[in-house]
């Protein structure tokens, strides 16, 4: 039985139940379990959250909320393809210009490490070609999963709105609401 499938197994067997760290490296038998933990989150749809998903669960904390499964998008960047990506953006982050190797903002201790992104997730609708692929850093891409930014035309519309008064929001809401609902 492979590290992942005890690791699987283990998660399967405490659904619901927070599990630490250390008791994933135990059972698992290495000490690379985070990556392990990220395939059965990316390839097979578990969902296994952290404190970066939810409040009340430490660093280094783990909970398996549902043995049901999330679907997933199994389209994979080659790569060759995340090769012309990183050639093509200057090998920086896209989002503050950080290359690979420089100091993580959030973290001094760590390194910048690249990371080829969907612009508009696949899980959205987004594809792999390279107009929807750009690099990002570990710092920007954290927890980025999924989440499709705003155009700067989208998100200067909403600053406006939210600097008008409260009655003049709920007029732009309810206007939008009667022209997306159906009759």
């Amino acid at each position: 039985m492979s590290a992942r499938d005890r690791i699987r197994k283990y998660f399967e067997e405490n659904v619901r139940k927070v599990v630490k760290t250390a008791d994933i490296r135990r059972v698992a038998g290495i000490s690379e379990y985070a990556r392990r933990i990220r395939e059965l989150r990316n390839q097979e749809g578990m969902r296994i959250k952290s404190h970066r998903d939810l409040h009340y669960l430490k660093p280094g904390e783990y909970i398996l909320e549902t043995l049901e499964r999330s679907p997933q998008f199994g389209e994979k960047v080659s790569a060759q393809l995340r090769t012309q990506i990183l050639e093509r953006n200057g090998y920086t982050c896209q989002v503050c210009g950080a290359g690979s190797g420089d100091t993580d903002p959030v973290n001094p201790n760590r390194k910048i490490r690249l990371h080829i992104d969907h612009i508009v997730p696949i899980s959205r609708g987004g594809t792999s070609d390279p107009d929807n692929l750009r690099v990002l850093c570990s710092a920007c891409n954290q927890g980025r999963a999924n989440i499709q930014t705003p155009t700067e035309s989208t998100k200067n519309l909403l600053a406006r709105i939210r600097r008008e008064p409260r009655k003049v929001q709920r007029e732009v809401y309810e206007a939008l609401k009667r022209s997306i609902e159906p009759d």
